[in-house]
């Protein structure tokens, strides 16, 4: 029976340490830790911002993961320095803004258009980068790899990991569902919008040629 039980604990961790000592299913929870309270963090600038609450995920759960992946390739980035807050701050704040800035491009030619909009503020550029912004990317670098990471570690491995297993295995099934279902229907959505765009102006030459 015992042999049984760990035969199953290893057949969930085929992998190996992947990241900071974290396993395949550690990762997953650490990742959407992150992509939860990035996806918290702009519902309370967009709250303040407009007056009003707004759902910032790409889909129905409240998680936005570019800001998982967004850490999860900064940890790598930024390895060599840090420890060293004032270039982790200068570092954090222009790859950010390069990542924000290839993000709300990648968004432009799949969605045709993007989630936030920066034209309110000074120094933007074509409402999708600022320097606001910018500073804050910088703020964030430091603060997480000072502080914010030590605490969610410390969540990562206070779990049991049956439970750790399970709850990575649910979030990315859960994840993986409802992305892909609201990705499919906004490009659906997106091709009615062009077909309609394309009879409407059809329509509107026939009305001319025929007065």
């Amino acid at each position: 029976m015992v042999m049984m039980k760990e035969s199953c604990i290893n057949m969930y961790n085929i992998f190996d340490i992947t990241f900071r000592e974290m396993n395949v299913n550690q990762l997953a929870v650490w990742f959407f830790i992150y992509s939860f309270f990035g996806w918290a963090m702009e519902c309370i600038v967009i709250r303040k911002q407009l007056g009003y609450w707004e759902n910032r995920g790409f889909a129905k759960l409240p998680f936005c993961v570019i800001y998982g992946f967004g850490v999860f390739i900064a940890f790598h980035i930024f390895a060599p320095i840090e420890g060293d807050y004032p270039a982790l701050y200068i570092a954090g704040a222009i790859c950010a803004t390069i990542f924000e800035y290839m993000t709300a491009r990648l968004m432009q030619k799949l969605f045709g258009e993007v989630w936030w909009n920066y034209d309110h503020l000074r120094f933007n550029y074509k409402g999708i980068i600022c320097l606001q912004s910018t500073l804050g990317w910088g703020v964030l670098a430091v603060l997480i790899f000072s502080v914010f990471n030590k605490m969610v570690e410390r969540v990562v491995f206070s779990m049991d990991m049956r439970v750790t297993t399970v709850l990575s295995i649910v979030l990315v099934i859960s994840y993986v569902v409802d992305f892909s279902y609201h990705f499919t229907k906004r490009i659906a959505n997106k091709k009615m919008e062009s077909v309609v765009a394309q009879v409407s102006s059809a329509g509107s030459l026939q009305r001319f040629f025929h007065r």
